[in-house]
């Protein structure tokens, strides 16, 4: 079992990761204060620097989605923007997360799959 401490590293590390991917060089901070503890995991969300420092609507992040880090597995879960984060939480406990080629990243592996 990750430590809170473990699974804010790999959180980090996967935005770092998704920036790379997207070609974005917006520096973005995760919201530690909301962060959503359960006991399967840790729930991040995030937005840029920039906004958090000025408050300038202009510079905010707009169509990004909190994400889980699993404490057993530190596996990532990319939740969507679709719906609301507590359909998105659910769907996960339920088992019944939609499938996507994006859903999850493996921080080890350092690879998105669906599964």
């Amino acid at each position: 079992m990750l430590t809170d401490q473990e699974m804010l590293k790999i959180a980090e590390h996967y935005l770092k990761r998704k920036g790379e991917f997207g070609g974005s060089d917006i520096e973005v901070v995760i919201l530690t204060e909301e962060t959503i503890k359960k006991p399967y995991g840790n729930i991040y969300n995030y937005q840029s620097k920039e906004y958090i420092l000025t408050g300038d609507f202009d510079k905010s992040l707009t169509g990004h989605a909190p994400f889980l880090v699993e404490k057993k597995s530190g596996r990532v879960v990319r939740f969507g923007t679709l719906g609301s984060l507590e359909s998105y939480i659910q769907d996960y406990e339920n088992g019944t997360l939609a499938t996507t080629l994006t859903r999850y990243w493996y921080p080890d592996e350092n690879r998105f799959d669906y599964k």
